[in-house]
């Protein structure tokens, strides 16, 4: 966590939609730095009708609020997997999508989405609601088995005043959160001299297969050579899935996570995308890509540099979700910005991990 210079800033964020044109909001915050929280994997939701499952999210609102309280981040980042969908047997997986928000409601404080494979998964049904007991609640059987899409999800996120989500291009469909945020000094007179630019892409799985598109990486290419032409500011990525570049440069599963990578858990083997399109390839060709973050793998907490143009580093966020499957504690990701890069884990036991500077 090295010493950053001092400045007063504000967050600028224009959200670009592909062939939709630009809009444009602002989001005001003092400080000498500006600090992302990552909560990766909350799955809210899970085991809705177990004694045991509204238990787990209750544990996951507490990592929520110390990290928040310990941090106080500028911006939280929700990097997929936000709900259990597939655990849901009504259409109201908004309520837990806003128990999962509530902790950084709360306090006022922004936040932008992406989706995991998990956030609209279609409901498994239990073999034994096909024995003689049958299915629970027949007389409201219309109430039962309808999930809510991507789409309605992000609708709900969107109606925050505090939610920098975007929806995205209809025409990057069925994929709903792929957006761009800049982030300006308050000082700057001159809005294409932003300080950061965070990209947000939608890895798909759930209702669609688990891959960023064709058409998605068109869109990147598109947005990110108007925002940052000469590749001068620097960049940061987002989304759930983790690609087969991931897979590229993995430290071998159980082993010690050695320099130059960081890190303290490498306990499963990464779980790639069914298919890459050249994403990674456009990605490593920008010098100003310094960083792409995932969730997904919850054993996985490691930052590894590739040789990109930039010596760009994929990472994995910290599970944080008393959710999904492992027994580690939990925590966050955390991200500190102004004229250079600061990265490490917040865990829920108070410690830090995996600091490094980019």
């Amino acid at each position: 966590m090295a010493a950053v210079g001092w400045l007063w800033c504000f967050i600028g964020v224009l959200l670009l939609n592909w062939r939709w044109g630009l809009s444009s909001s602002s989001l005001n915050f003092r400080g000498n730095t500006f600090t992302m929280a990552l909560f990766a994997d909350l799955h809210f939701g899970e085991a809705a009708s177990e004694e045991w499952g509204p238990l787990q999210d209750v544990k996951s609102q507490r990592v929520m609020s110390f990290v928040l309280d310990a941090e106080k981040p500028d911006l939280v980042i929700f990097l997929g997997d936000i709900l259990t969908a597939n655990n849901m047997v009504c259409h109201n997986a908004t309520n837990y999508w806003t128990q999962a928000i509530s902790a950084t409601l709360q306090r006022n404080i922004s936040w932008a989405s992406v989706f995991g494979n998990h956030d609209d998964m279609s409901f498994e049904w239990p073999v034994d609601w096909f024995g003689v007991a049958g299915i629970p609640g027949e007389d409201n059987i219309d109430h039962y088995f309808r999930g809510t899409t991507r789409a309605e999800l992000m609708a709900h996120d969107m109606s925050f005043g505090a939610s920098f989500s975007v929806k995205g291009s209809r025409s990057l469909w069925p994929s709903v959160s792929n957006y761009a945020m800049q982030i300006f000094s308050q000082n700057s007179t001159n809005l294409e001299e932003p300080l950061l630019i965070l990209y947000f892409l939608d890895s798909g799985g759930g209702s669609y297969p688990e891959l960023i598109s064709a058409r998605q990486i068109s869109w990147f290419h598109e947005v990110a050579s108007e925002l940052n032409p000469d590749q001068r500011v620097p960049e940061l990525a987002f989304w759930h899935i983790p690609t087969q570049g991931y897979v590229d440069i993995a430290p071998p599963p159980g082993s010690r996570i050695e320099s130059p990578c960081v890190g303290s858990i490498n306990l499963e083997t990464v779980a790639p995308q069914v298919v890459e399109l050249g994403f990674m390839e456009l990605l490593s060709e920008r010098r100003s890509m310094k960083a792409a973050f995932v969730g997904h793998n919850h054993g996985l907490d490691w930052c590894c540099p590739t040789k990109s143009a930039g010596m760009m580093y994929l990472c994995f966020a910290r599970h944080t979700g008393y959710g999904g499957y492992g027994t580690w504690t939990r925590g966050a990701r955390i991200i500190e910005q102004l004229n250079e890069l600061d990265i490490w884990d917040k865990i829920h036991s108070g410690g830090v991990n995996g600091v490094y500077n980019v």
